[in-house]
């Protein structure tokens, strides 16, 4: 009995101790994911070889919850002083002034210096993408927090790493994340609840290859202005091994917008996607162009690879057609050397209802500006037309001053406020407020890190496809 009494005593005090031990691990976890409070100035910025102008917006305006010192390691060149440029501008502009502070490493060990020395909590990243998928896998596995431009990834061969790198970043406990800045464009905003009303919309159709369901094109420009400048591209951007083919570029957006239109927050897996067709073309570029964008005389010796005579041929343009849980999407994006005379970067969308098509266009008509339209497919267009005014009554509780206005008997168009189109440059502070919030919380929504893995499969499964072709 003397020994039995001891074992269970000592079984007890197993189980105690592996009880003990669990609960510590779960409050070590929970503390890990919680380290974000909201207090002023604790998130600690790193920015990685901001090769890319979308690094300086992140900083066009300040935010309590960050530190106004940020941490900047890259190599010495040009894309780094034209970086610090960028933010000096910011800090010494007339209207609403910023007050970073630069601390600058600049060497050919600049990754290993900031995994070595790790100022920061957070690694923002924006600029040659080469690396871009092994500098992020690397930096989670350091338990740092990663904001990342788009691509994560410009390769299919890479696209298990960032899988893995997603995976790591959950062990760890920290955030990665993308800045997609579309998703806070008022026409597309309003173009998703309107989607999502069945009395306007219906269901979205499935669509066919000729005719997809659900439609997002993007025409974008070598040669623009950016904060009232003329902007300045280093060499490396018109090099597909180092930026990425358009296809897996821009269309990173693309395909964002598809899911979190066509699926809002419904979790997505890679076996909702097939790849119906994918094709890619080049944008040609004169030694004249090359320079009034670049500044440069010559093309560089990697570069040399895609001259033609004298003429650079860039594959800047793709497209991918797929469907996506049986939805037919398309996703196409088209790189020009400059735009006309007062005319910008452009998008189009369609979603196809059983009751109506929302359309987005930026056209000459539109004034360059992206504008709603609401096409009526219903048989009894009166009804339709009641239904469409009280939901657009019923959205004005969150968007207060959008109004229709009647184009036709079948087609409207939506009135919006400018104080609700704030413009690209402004939509990436609008995601870094949102990622800060993500950092208090100690999570994403449980359906973005799903739906950021679909993405970069389909981007890269499409760009497979497209070099069979």
């Amino acid at each position: 009995m003397k020994n039995l009494s001891m074992l269970v005593f000592a079984l007890v005090i197993m189980l105690s101790a592996c009880t003990g031990g669990s609960q510590k691990s779960t409050e070590t976890q929970k503390e890990t994911k919680a380290m974000f409070t909201g207090t002023k100035g604790e998130v600690k910025i790193m920015t990685l070889d901001p090769g890319h102008f979308h690094a300086a917006l992140v900083q066009k305006s300040m935010y309590e919850q960050v530190d106004p010192v940020v941490y900047v390691f890259a190599p010495d060149g040009e894309d780094v002083v034209d970086h610090l440029k960028r933010i000096e501008g910011f800090n010494t502009r007339a209207e609403n002034p910023t007050s970073w502070e630069e601390k600058v490493y600049k060497g050919d060990d600049f990754f290993e210096k900031m995994i070595s020395e790790k100022p920061g909590n957070v690694m923002m990243t924006a600029g040659n993408n080469a690396k871009k998928t092994d500098y992020i896998y690397k930096t989670i596995d350091a338990g740092i927090n990663v904001l990342a431009d788009k691509p994560m990834v410009i390769t299919p061969d890479e696209f298990p790493m960032l899988e893995k790198a997603f995976q790591l970043a959950d062990e760890k406990g920290v955030l990665l994340y993308d800045i997609m800045t579309e998703r806070h464009e008022i026409t597309t905003m309003l173009q998703r609840e309107l989607s999502q009303l069945p009395e306007v919309f219906g269901k979205l159709l499935v669509g066919s290859e000729e005719e997809p369901a659900i439609t997002k094109e993007s025409v974008h420009h070598f040669f623009k202005y950016v904060s009232g400048k003329a902007l300045k591209r280093p060499a490396w951007f018109f090099d597909t091994a180092q930026q990425g083919e358009g296809i897996v570029d821009v269309n990173t957006h693309l395909v964002d917008l598809i899911q979190w239109e066509a699926f809002p927050e419904v979790i997505l897996s890679k076996s909702d996607v097939e790849i119906v067709s994918a094709r890619r073309w080049t944008t040609d570029l004169t030694p004249e162009m090359f320079k009034k964008v670049t500044y440069l005389d010559e093309y560089p010796e990697y570069l040399k690879k895609d001259v033609d005579g004298d003429v650079l041929k860039v594959y800047s343009n793709g497209e991918i057609n797929f469907k996506l849980k049986g939805i037919y999407a398309k996703a196409s994006v088209i790189w020009n050397f400059q735009a006309p005379e007062g005319a910008a970067d452009t998008h189009y969308s369609i979603m196809r209802g059983e009751k109506c098509n929302l359309v987005i266009e930026q056209g000459e008509k539109e004034g360059y500006k992206p504008k709603l339209y609401i096409e009526s497919t219903a048989g009894d267009v009166k009804e339709f037309a009641g239904s469409l005014y009280n939901a657009v009554e019923g959205l004005t509780a969150n968007y207060p001053g959008i109004a229709l206005e009647k184009i036709s008997d079948k087609k409207w168009t939506l009135t919006i406020p400018d104080k609700y189109s704030v413009g690209h440059e402004a939509h990436f502070g609008q995601v870094t407020e949102k990622y800060l919030q993500y950092l208090i919380d100690g999570k994403l929504p449980e359906w973005e890190v799903p739906n950021m893995i679909v993405k970069y499969y389909t981007t890269t499964e499409g760009m497979k496809a497209a070099m069979k072709d």
